[in-house]
């Protein structure tokens, strides 16, 4: 759980960066297109950062539930979906937008396990008093 909280601290600390970085070393360098691609990266890449940090404190709440596997999935999401808007911003070729979906599925499923994880962890510590 550590680990999970502490790439997701990791990936949010290098969103911010990558969000000033647009702000104020890429405006004018990159077409409206890349710029679009790079702002909803870093913006995707902060959620799912946080919902990483979520997933990592969850685990505590609720051990031996699926927030585990949901943080890790964000952060496949944050690699897969992230990562090639990252690339296309910076020139790669455009048939690497179609990696992109795979990490907006990773994100999905992740959000799932994660609502899973509470749902089934509430059963176990629910308070009748």
């Amino acid at each position: 759980m550590r680990i999970l909280f502490a790439t997701g601290a990791i990936l949010a600390f290098l969103a911010v960066a990558a969000g000033a970085f647009g702000a104020h070393a890429l405006e004018g360098r990159l077409s409206g297109e890349q710029m679009e691609w790079f702002e909803l990266a870093a913006r995707y890449q902060i959620y799912h950062a946080l919902a990483m940090l979520a997933a990592a404190w969850a685990a505590t709440r609720w051990p031996g539930s699926t927030a585990i596997l949901a943080g890790w999935l964000f952060a496949a999401g944050i690699l897969f979906f992230a990562g090639s808007l990252y690339a296309m911003a910076f020139g790669a070729p455009r048939w690497l937008g179609a990696v992109t979906p795979l990490g907006g599925t990773a994100f999905l499923a992740g959000w799932a396990l994660l609502a899973w994880a509470a749902l089934r962890g509430q059963a176990f510590y629910y308070n009748h008093s």
